[in-house]
């Protein structure tokens, strides 16, 4: 929490202004009870109808004042929470942004969707009312008893037994639930984790015909939560009962030792109302504290999660950040570290090893190639052979366990993040695109592409033809997540975004799954006229899309079983064979 502190710098005047008025106004109202004290003992009792009216103008006038103290304070105080919640999502948003996919994964996106949207709204109520209600409340208990005292000492005694228990009460509620709590917005997480879940897959949801499934798993979940709130909730509720009890009984005993000393003279008919009324504020600002301490702590534990994603360090480290040569720089000149007399190694593998956050077993393994500038390289092998993470290693998305990742000769890890990923254009697996307009999606790959540079990627993508259909070129808006575009469509899209770049190293995570067989024929065609040295990784299944190929890496349970042209290991490589003749004929294969 304290590292969260420093976000009340920027908003030093109105962590202070806003508490002050709140004092201010507290001290008016502490007052009230002495008038009315004044306007029964003087005026009714004596009939002075002028007293009366000057009594009732000070009533007004201190609840005029109390009002604009009030609303001052609120501005204060709301402008300091708003402001340090805003500076905190900003700041969060961008460290989220700073992060690699191996802290990403092991955190989880629903829970960096509550942290940014719920556990920050929490902290910022709690900012509001801290500073608002945190030193009122103690403010008015401690002054209503101290004002109980200067107007009879034996009547105030009551006071003194009375606000310990009433703050056994609320504390002891209080200390029950804040756990209690704690587990409700764990239970959020989970709620949340589902909901998300069906809307991501809802049309998986409904191909399959799961929906009342999901709908009893939510149920479970959400019921869950509920019951939990209502136990908590169970629990908070005996706090006002309880405490009115208490208060009430205060009451009565007030009024009885009040009537025997107004009896005997000892104490005025208004002096045992102002008792009464300083009771009465005593209970609605200890109830009112007990409701803020619960807030605050809720605030405090939400502070305490979104503190844990600031503790959460990439382990993408930029050694060329701290002064190094970044990727276009000197130190990255094709041929170095290369075999002297031999053509550089555009990107080289040695002796690779990488393991996935908590992986007890390695996701790729003794991984060792080179790959020649203007090479394709076809990656193929089963289900999990970790053909997309041996891709994501080369611009860093991963960093390698063990051995190197070399671009140009140096290691990856040398290079800044920005020079190295300007040399590379990803597509990867799921075709995403962002609400705007066509040109505003391209522009991710350049930013000030021109018109001519993003049809020309939009030809070789294989996705001008439809675009031309669509009637509005480069104006076409584009639904988030491309909603309004087949699934092919957004395929070539992002194709060609990566191609707008002109990237030194093209990667195309298994990104032509939509397409058809001619349409892929095409692009891959394309690819190899369009690109001319770009080295270019083809991650696929099929069999087709990687047999011409300048070099085909056969994966297998993450070891490399096959290296070759496809020929070659049609007769060497006999898992790269199983895959060929699982989809094509022996002669297709052959041809």
């Amino acid at each position: 929490m304290r590292k969260l502190l420093k976000y009340f710098k920027g908003y030093k005047l109105e962590s202070v202004m806003g508490p002050l008025f709140k004092l201010l106004e507290a001290s008016f109202e502490l007052f009230v009870p002495l008038v009315m004290a004044q306007i029964i003992d003087v005026g009714i009792n004596n009939r002075d109808m002028g007293h009366i009216l000057r009594m009732g103008g000070v009533l007004v006038l201190l609840g005029v004042v109390g009002l604009t103290c009030s609303l001052t304070a609120q501005y204060f105080s709301a402008k300091a929470a708003v402001g340090i919640g805003t500076l905190l999502r900003n700041d969060l948003f961008r460290h989220i942004n700073t992060l690699s996919y191996r802290e990403i994964d092991t955190i989880g996106t629903s829970t960096l969707v509550t942290r940014m949207t719920s556990d920050i709204n929490q902290v910022q109520s709690g900012i509001n009312l801290v500073l608002r209600l945190f030193l009122r409340s103690p403010f008015i208990v401690f002054g209503a008893m101290i004002m109980a005292f200067t107007i009879n000492v034996r009547a105030a005694l009551v006071f003194v037994v009375t606000i310990p228990l009433l703050s056994i009460v609320v504390f002891g509620v209080m200390l029950v639930s804040m756990p209690l709590y704690k587990k409700v917005q764990r239970q959020l997480d989970q709620v949340l984790l589902t909901t998300r879940e069906n809307l991501l897959g809802a049309r998986v949801v409904r191909a399959f015909n799961r929906q009342q499934d999901e709908i009893h798993k939510f149920d479970q979940e959400n019921d869950l939560l509920v019951g939990i709130q209502v136990f908590v909730g169970k629990i908070s509720a005996l706090m006002n009962p309880v405490t009115y009890v208490i208060v009430n009984g205060a009451i009565i005993v007030l009024v009885w030792t009040g009537a025997w000393q107004v009896e005997g003279g000892v104490i005025s008919q208004g002096q045992v109302v102002a008792l009464v009324n300083y009771m009465s504020q005593i209970l609605v600002e200890l109830v009112k504290l007990a409701n803020l301490i619960i807030t605050i702590s809720k605030a405090l534990a939400c502070a305490n999660r979104i503190n844990g994603v600031f503790a959460e360090h990439t382990s993408i480290v930029e050694k060329a950040a701290a002064g190094g040569e970044t990727g276009k720089e000197k130190g990255t000149l094709e041929g170095e570290g290369a075999e002297p007399g031999g053509e550089a190694a555009k990107v080289e593998f040695k002796d690779m090893d990488f393991y996935y956050a908590k992986a007890k077993e390695p996701s790729l393994s003794g991984l060792s190639f080179q790959v020649k500038k203007g090479q394709t390289i076809g990656i193929i092998g089963g289900t999990g052979s970790g053909k997309s993470s041996l891709v994501n290693l080369i611009p860093r998305f991963y960093d390698a366990t063990k051995g190197a990742v070399l671009v140009d000769g140096k290691d990856v890890k040398d290079y800044s993040l920005s020079g190295l990923r300007e040399k590379v254009g990803v597509v990867p697996q799921k075709a995403v695109l962002f609400k705007g307009s066509l040109r505003e999606n391209m522009r991710w790959g350049k930013t000030d592409a021109t018109d001519q540079e993003i049809y020309k990627a939009l030809d070789t993508a294989q996705a001008r033809e439809f675009v031309d259909t669509k009637g509005q070129g480069l104006d076409l808006m584009i639904e988030q997540g491309g909603k309004n575009l087949s699934g092919g469509q957004r395929q070539r899209l992002t194709i060609a975004r990566a191609l707008v770049r002109n990237p030194e190293i093209l990667i195309m995570d298994d990104s032509a799954s939509a397409l058809d067989f001619a349409t892929d024929a095409a692009l891959r065609k394309a690819i190899k006229e369009n690109t001319g040295d770009m080295t270019v990784f083809l991650v696929s299944q099929r069999a087709t899309t990687i047999k011409n190929a300048d070099q085909i890496l056969v994966l297998d349970d993450g070891k490399l079983v096959g290296l070759g042209t496809h020929k070659e290991l049609l007769d060497q490589c006999e898992v790269y064979r199983e895959i060929c003749l699982s989809q094509l004929s022996e002669k297709e294969a052959r041809q």
